[in-house]
């Protein structure tokens, strides 16, 4: 079988992962989709009073090591919260052209692996349907199967990690129609 390499996918690549930044731009910033997502704080000022001078890094409230989890203390922590997960950032406006560089390069990623495992499966010719399926599969492992842990490891509501999963089924259309609409001939 003849294979497909990635100079003939460079064009599904960057195109899928523009419309994919583009979708999700569209998706966060303009629809009311994930406008839930995060919710305030009661008593805001304070908490981030008591959390001020915190080095950035991930937390977790109460703290323990494994040994130490069973303990009558840590239970009782446990038991009378709160229990979370924290994440400090370094203090300052918040760098969206950062965030947003660093998304459509993860965008050029998952591309990348979708080209990868397509072109080695796909010859030249594939039926588009069959190109949709493999890139398709291959994207949404990335896009929306991976946010599973967000709610198993991190706590992260369910009804978010459903929009997120959501989100990269639709992102992994969008690359996988792409893919099979560009598919070297």
């Amino acid at each position: 079988m003849a294979y497909v390499g990635f100079g003939a996918l460079w064009l599904p690549i960057v195109l899928s992962a523009v419309i994919v930044f583009i979708a999700s731009s569209i998706f966060h910033v303009v629809l009311p989709f994930h406008r839930s997502d995060y919710k305030q704080l009661p008593n805001e000022d304070a908490a981030a009073a008591a959390l001020r001078g915190v080095p950035p890094g991930q937390y977790i409230i109460p703290h323990c090591t494994h040994d130490r989890m069973r303990s009558p203390e840590v239970l009782e922590k446990f038991k009378t919260g709160p229990v979370c997960t924290v994440l400090m950032r370094q203090p300052g406006p918040v760098n969206m052209g950062k965030f947003l560089g660093l998304w459509f390069v993860y965008c050029l990623i998952v591309g990348v692996f979708a080209a990868y495992i397509s072109g080695r499966t796909l010859a030249p010719g594939t039926h588009y349907l069959q190109v949709f399926r493999v890139a398709g599969a291959t994207s949404f492992m990335a896009y929306g199967v991976a946010n599973f842990t967000n709610g198993i490891w991190k706590g992260e509501p369910w009804s978010v990690v459903v929009k997120e999963i959501v989100d990269g089924l639709i992102y992994a259309m969008l690359l996988a129609g792409t893919f099979g609409w560009l598919w070297p001939k």
